[in-house]
């Protein structure tokens, strides 16, 4: 099925560099009209966001810049007013903008647990909220949020970022419930990528080393056809689901469900659920690890 996005008007968050670029690219090739934010500029002072729009239009593509920041909610509005301006319409927003601050929970301040939720969370609320009604009017629209295994999984140094990257996920479940009567669906990603990003990450530990090094053979570009998809009309019956990339890897994570219940006809005591409930349902506890040993084969 060629150019799966034809002419549709796609967002993408955080598109200067990285796998938000290649998102850029991705869906540029494939017909898409895209409108690439990025705040980010070059030593030299030049805006990247506006390197990629010239790397579309020099492949006949059709892309405009957007430098505002998401962690706003009028800058969300205005990032979304760009591809009204330019395009007159909204197809698929992809919140891909991210950053890290990256310390021990017990070290942890203020202002690194803020400014990740602000660009992270609300900068994916306020950039999807801004498209909604243009999505409801018009009966149609995709919504790609960018979560991790930090969030799914767990990952040490990391409370903010683990705490913004669920968040998404109950926040993409919310909105595919909410929106599918307007045929609006909303889905998440995974990624595994070597990227500026994930290249700040501190590798103090041997595992840790060994694990940025596996990073660096999953490219950021293996991301991009699933984001593509999920913005074309053939992913219509897909919503409310998480997928990863890793490499040539797709994945479909599980999602929260009761697993074992336990009842007591007179209601329970702390007693009581010390004795019983707990020793009834220790079998089914999941292992606190972080991430990476969950995936321990190479990448394929």
């Amino acid at each position: 099925m060629p150019n799966m996005v034809q002419d549709k008007v796609v967002v993408i968050t955080g598109a200067g560099s990285g796998i938000g670029r290649e998102f850029a690219l991705a869906f540029a090739a494939e017909g898409a009209r895209v409108v690439v934010n990025d705040l980010s500029r070059s030593e030299a002072g030049v805006s990247a966001a506006e390197l990629v729009v010239q790397e579309i239009k020099s492949a006949g593509g059709e892309a405009v810049a957007s430098v505002e920041s998401v962690a706003e909610w009028d800058s969300g509005l205005r990032i979304v007013e760009t591809a009204l301006d330019a395009f007159g319409r909204i197809d698929c927003v992809v919140n891909n903008a991210g950053i890290v601050r990256d310390r021990f929970f017990f070290n942890m301040s203020y202002e690194e647990w803020k400014a990740v939720v602000d660009v992270h969370l609300n900068g994916s609320f306020f950039v999807a909220r801004a498209a909604a009604p243009h999505f409801k009017k018009q009966a149609s629209g995709s919504y790609v949020h960018m979560t991790s295994t930090s969030g799914l999984i767990g990952s040490p140094g990391q409370a903010n970022y683990s705490a913004a990257k669920l968040g998404l996920v109950a926040m993409s479940k919310t909105i595919a419930l909410d929106m599918a009567r307007y045929n609006v669906r909303s889905n998440c990603i995974a990624p595994w990528a070597w990227t500026a990003m994930t290249a700040s990450v501190p590798a103090d530990t041997p595992e840790a080393a060994a694990r940025l090094e596996k990073l660096k053979t999953m490219e950021p570009r293996k991301i991009a056809p699933l984001a593509v998809y999920l913005g074309s009309d053939a992913s219509a019956e897909v919503s409310g689901q998480i997928f990863g990339v890793r490499a040539n890897e797709i994945y479909l994570f599980s999602q929260s469900r009761v697993i074992r219940s336990v009842h007591r006809s007179d209601g329970w005591t702390p007693e009581s659920i010390a004795e019983h409930a707990v020793p009834a349902m220790k079998t089914f506890f999941y292992e606190n690890i972080p991430s990476p040993q969950l995936t321990t084969w190479d990448p394929i």
